[in-house]
């Protein structure tokens, strides 16, 4: 479950990014997170990986409270939650193999089940038999095909999207939306910040619209609404 209470976010030249923000977010939800640039969805976004810390209020993720978290829990908090970013971030030198495999690494799983594991989530996203590529050896839509993969392998129980269909044509974003919809049907939580609106008001899910750093809207099966 994701929780924020009293919310609050300044950055250090003034700007009130977040302005008192409380939501439940049950397990198991898809919430799309919508509104104009400079509402302050990124910012809503990135406290939920702790990439932000609030200025005040609290946020709670499967029972961690990530106000309090010191800097050295933060990386066993990302276990636990996937990212995937509009612009992939993925490791232009290491394979398609290698990229998804790097999460598992780092936190010291045995080889024999990161290949296992590997391969497992590259068939999900239809990507095994690229798994030797580079990056630059794929399309925009298989390179968010691989930053999903990446994302859940370690089976996380919250998978957090930011803009992840800005960068693609609108066929390949389809092809990664029903991908995120397979994932969510597995069971894990998915919040994702969007500007598309024909994919919110088809793939109808929870909308929450944020506002001048404030939520305006909390909507089940919402529609996108109209913004500049």
């Amino acid at each position: 479950m994701i929780e924020m209470s009293e919310v609050y976010k300044t950055y250090p030249n003034g700007v009130l990014a977040i302005n008192g923000i409380d939501i439940v977010i049950n397990p198991g939800e898809f919430v799309y997170v919508v509104g104009p640039s400079g509402a302050g969805k990124s910012t809503f976004i990135k406290m939920m990986y702790r990439e932000e810390k609030p200025s005040s209020g609290k946020i709670i993720i499967n029972g961690i409270d990530l106000s309090t978290l010191k800097e050295s829990k933060v990386p066993l908090l990302r276990r636990s939650i996937g990212v995937v970013f509009q612009d992939f971030k993925l490791l232009p030198k290491l394979t398609v193999f290698e990229n998804v495999a790097f999460a598992l690494e780092v936190i010291g799983e045995n080889p024999r089940n990161i290949r296992k594991r590997v391969l497992d989530v590259l068939d999900l996203v239809q990507l095994k038999h690229k798994a030797r590529f580079f990056p630059n050896e794929l399309s925009g839509g298989e390179q968010q095909r691989v930053s999903i993969a990446r994302s859940i392998v370690n089976n996380p129980s919250v998978m957090i999207a930011d803009e992840p269909t800005g960068n693609l044509d609108p066929d390949t974003s389809w092809e990664i939306m029903h991908l995120f919809e397979e994932i969510n049907n597995r069971g894990t939580t998915i919040v994702m910040a969007t500007h598309n609106k024909e994919i919110v008001n088809t793939l109808k899910k929870r909308v929450i619209a944020v506002e001048d750093g404030k939520i305006v809207r909390d909507e089940a099966r919402g529609e996108y609404g109209i913004y500049d």
